[in-house]
């Protein structure tokens, strides 16, 4: 490392005892590292998503599955409805492969290289778990890292080619000692120092030696290429009741939201509108539309309501409508039941 690095590392480190955020998963700088489930468990949770999401479905899993082996136990399907609303569900359906995996080797490997193998966990997440669970020395760069080495080195490419050169900054200035509080004290400055929007850089440890705000605009920085604007697309979901129960299937375990209980659709995708056409013929009533916004597309979702239904043909269950909230329906379809059932009361 060189002597602006060390000069970082030992910025940030002291910066870091005095600031570290208390989050469930952590432990607090200088006490022995945490527990390895933990710190997994909470890095894939975090994938696109904010810590404030976060906390709740933590503490709800932790409690009810406390160990890689618990979880490793656990019947798929009761997962999947506890990760409901956390978004991005193949990261549900990996979570509880690597649990398996991992309890049937007898806990976790220690190298970013091993837990690489592991399923569901890519560079930065080995990375993260090898840091910070186990001391090792491991450049991890997630968003909030990304966003601070690319003011501090005031990387002029724009993303995503400029990551190779701002994770070379990175490696450059992570020490061999403390790599993983290291890294979560960059997490850390980024969340809330260093912000994507008016960085605060007169509490900043590092703005000695930021490059972005020696030239007078830090928050240009990381440069980002012009935003493609998200296709449109439009579908239909039927909500089929039937003496106080509704129509749920089965979502095909992979493509969106893949393996997750879900009101049946007219099989709109990323690619394409769906064709609005009924599972059944019956006197369908529109109740609405709800909008949400997946990462590469936007979707307007069409409820149609059939009160009085018939028996349903293909796999499927009729599930009690006062119990709904235990089916696990991912973050669209439970926006498409509120719908349904306010149309509902509105009738009434």
């Amino acid at each position: 490392m060189t002597a602006s690095g060390e000069t970082i590392a030992s910025a940030l480190l002291a910066w870091y005892g005095r600031h570290a955020r208390d989050l469930p998963w952590r432990a607090r700088p200088g006490e022995p590292a945490p527990d390895p489930y933990r710190v997994w468990l909470s890095e894939v949770m975090l994938q696109q998503t904010t810590v404030a999401a976060v906390k709740p479905y933590f503490a709800a899993f932790t409690a009810r599955w406390p160990t890689v082996e618990a979880l490793a136990a656990a019947p798929e399907d009761a997962v999947m409805a506890a990760w409901a609303g956390l978004g991005y569900y193949s990261r549900a359906r990996n979570l509880v492969k690597c649990a398996r995996v991992v309890a049937d080797r007898g806990g976790f490997p220690d190298t970013e290289a091993e837990l690489r193998k592991l399923p569901g966990l890519g560079d930065y997440t080995a990375a993260a778990v090898a840091a910070i669970a186990f001391a090792r020395r491991a450049v991890v760069v997630d968003a909030n890292v990304e966003r601070v080495v690319a003011r501090l080195f005031a990387v002029e490419a724009p993303l995503p080619p400029a990551r190779k050169a701002i994770r070379a900054h990175a490696d450059a200035i992570t020490p061999e000692e403390n790599a993983g509080d290291f890294a979560q004290a960059m997490m850390d400055l980024g969340s809330g120092i260093c912000t994507a929007r008016d960085p605060k850089c007169l509490l900043c440890p590092l703005s000695a030696n930021c490059e972005g705000r020696r030239r007078g605009d830090p928050a240009r920085y990381p440069v980002k290429a012009p935003k493609k604007a998200k296709p449109q697309r439009t579908g239909t979901a039927w909500w089929i009741e039937r003496e106080g129960r509704v129509w749920l299937v089965r979502r095909p375990g992979s493509g969106m939201l893949g393996g997750m209980r879900a009101l049946p659709d007219d099989g709109w995708s990323a690619r394409g509108d769906g064709d609005a056409q009924p599972p059944v013929a019956g006197d369908w009533q529109d109740t609405g539309t709800v909008r949400h916004g997946f990462t590469h597309f936007d979707l307007d979702l069409r409820v149609m309501a059939l009160r009085d239904a018939p028996d349903m043909p293909g796999e499927g269950a009729w599930w009690p409508m006062d119990e709904l909230a235990a089916a696990g329906l991912p973050t669209l379809f439970a926006k498409a039941a509120r719908r349904a059932l306010a149309r509902e009361i509105e009738i009434r």
